[in-house]
């Protein structure tokens, strides 16, 4: 990961607009995180500018600058020319005035040593006959060319960006200082890393800013200007040519912003379509004034801000000791990748594996990030993704895993709308209702095959439904019927079990219990009567014994 860009893992939410937005696609996705792949990235800084998060951060310098001040050195500042676009109705002279406060030597404008550059640059297009010039100013174009483009690393002008041009300038009046650029770009963060010993820090406006309030220091609303201040067009789109003659014969003067126009001419330079031509290439659309903490805080407006480079800057070049070219050179070398490019075998398998069988299955839609199936394939076969980031195959997955689900399921299910119209309907569920198809119901009112009492209750209601017993006379069926409102989806969901053999065999029960409680009933009403009329019998007949035997009793006493 490159040093000036960070990730705060907890804030990442797998939402892919950082892919969605990186031109280079320089970020891989690993266990639902972003990660950003420093020998791949230019640091044009969209995925920061982007995230919805916050979760892309760059690193502060502040400290760093803090320990400079305290070195006893004096520390200049190399103020880029956008700053002007960053503060409104603030001048050079306000801004010096307030970081002379914090503790610097000086502030001076990026703009001297964007004059020294485009001089060299008017030189070359004189002396170099050289074919295609394309300006150094940009990093992240610098690191676009190196990376992905090394073929055209002959015609990137090999001459230090205005940001080292002025910090050398500096160190040469002011031997002993210490320079910090501050502008509105990541990228020159990792220039001055890279390029050890020009610039020994740089800010961004953002950082500056904090700083200030910190420090309880208001900038003054004071414009100043100039007439020798040309060069402060820079930081706009076609800026450099337009502090340039641009009278070299047979060239063709060209300005381009924004990454995909640019790999768009690398492209053509790539396959030969253009010559005698000089370009100047900025990764931010608008160029610097639109550069990524601007766009992140100050949000730009492209047409407001260019007329305010505008009125700033003058028609004159700034007064510079034109340093030789030797001193202004500065080499780019290759970086390399060393990513493997898939085999054609390969990404078929992947796109297999996303459910992407034939070219009608790859929708294209961009939702994981890329531009196609086919890159997200190259991707995944790479490392950089996951075939889990892919929209479609997720929805497909979980339709047909939830397909599976209601169409295997014993019980019937029926989905209504709050209007009470049909918008699903399972097997079982036809079943119940002798539906012979889903499509002889779905968007009819349910009231077409069953009551819609319960499903009404619990619309109006609010309140679920479960279990409860219910009769179907046209069908002659029971069901064990649950309502659920799904407040979120706006849809009632019904779900029936056929309980009508398990309530015809209860009932049967409950007959035959009924007939043998009954022919019990007669059988004891039958031995009841019996044990009475032997009961009458024995009586009787103990009756006439008793005085049978009083009369024999009397007989004898007679005698």
């Amino acid at each position: 990961m490159p040093n000036c860009l960070t990730l705060k893992k907890s804030n990442c939410k797998n939402c892919y607009k950082c892919i969605r937005h990186c031109p280079v696609k320089a970020i891989r996705f690993s266990g639902n995180q972003a990660h950003i792949i420093g020998n791949e990235c230019i640091l044009c800084g969209q995925c920061f500018v982007v995230c919805p998060q916050n979760a892309k951060q760059i690193v502060d310098e502040t400290e760093k600058v803090r320990v400079l001040l305290q070195s006893g050195n004096p520390v200049v500042v190399s103020l880029a020319p956008s700053f002007v676009a960053n503060y409104d109705g603030v001048g050079i002279n306000a801004m010096r005035d307030a970081l002379q406060k914090l503790g610097f030597y000086d502030v001076e404008e990026t703009a001297i040593g964007a004059t020294i550059v485009k001089k060299e640059y008017e030189r070359m297009l004189k002396e170099d006959e050289r074919d295609i010039i394309i300006t150094s100013c940009c990093h992240s174009i610098n690191l676009l060319i190196q990376k992905y483009f090394p073929a055209e690393l002959e015609y990137l002008a090999d001459v230090v960006s205005p940001m080292q041009a002025h910090c050398m300038d500096i160190k040469k009046r002011f031997p002993n200082a210490k320079t910090v650029f501050i502008g509105p770009c990541v990228s020159k963060k990792d220039e001055a890393e890279h390029y050890e010993g020009i610039v020994d820090a740089v800010l961004t406006f953002e950082e500056l800013t904090q700083w200030l309030k910190e420090a309880n220091i208001e900038l003054k609303k004071e414009i100043d200007s100039e007439p020798e201040s040309r060069a402060r067009f820079f930081p706009t789109t076609g800026g450099i040519l337009k502090t340039m003659t641009q009278d070299a014969p047979g060239y063709t003067y060209l300005a381009l912003d924004g990454v995909e126009n640019c790999i768009d001419a690398l492209k053509d330079i790539e396959s030969g379509k253009i010559h005698k031509c000089f370009i100047e290439m900025s990764a931010c659309v608008g160029s610097c004034i639109g550069g990524p903490v601007m766009e992140k805080y100050h949000r730009t407006s492209a047409v407001k801000d260019y007329i305010t480079v505008s009125n700033y800057a003058g028609e004159k070049d700034f007064d510079v000791l034109q340093p030789n070219s030797v001193e202004l050179s500065k080499q780019f070398e290759f970086i390399e990748h060393r990513l493997q490019q898939p085999s054609e075998t390969e990404i078929f398998n992947v796109l297999r594996q996303m459910g992407k069988f034939k070219p009608s299955d790859e929708l294209n839609c961009g939702s994981c990030g890329y531009n196609t199936c086919r890159e997200k394939a190259i991707a995944i076969c790479q490392g950089k993704a996951e075939i889990s980031m892919c929209l479609p195959f997720l929805k497909d997955k979980a339709e047909s895993f939830s397909d599976t689900i209601v169409k295997n399921t014993p019980n019937g299910l029926i989905v209504l709308n709050e209007e009470l119209e049909v918008q699903q309907i399972n097997e079982a569920a036809r079943k119940i209702m002798n539906v012979r198809s889903s499509t002889d119901i779905l968007g009819d009112q349910v009231i077409r095959i069953m009551d819609p009492t319960d499903f009404m209750e619990v619309r109006n209601t609010g309140r679920d439904i479960r279990n409860k017993m219910v009769y179907l006379p046209e069908y002659k069926r029971y069901v064990e019927q649950s309502v659920i409102y799904d407040k979120d989806s706006h849809l009632l969901i019904g779900i029936m079990r056929d309980v009508t053999d398990e309530q015809t065999e209860r009932e049967k029960k409950e007959s035959i219990s009924r007939q043998t409680v009954e022919v019990a009933d007669k059988v004891v009403d039958k031995q009841m009567r019996i044990v009475q009329e032997i009961a009458s019998l024995l009586g009787e007949t103990a009756a006439e014994t008793k005085i049978a035997l009083a009369k024999l009793k009397e007989s004898i006493q007679d005698e």
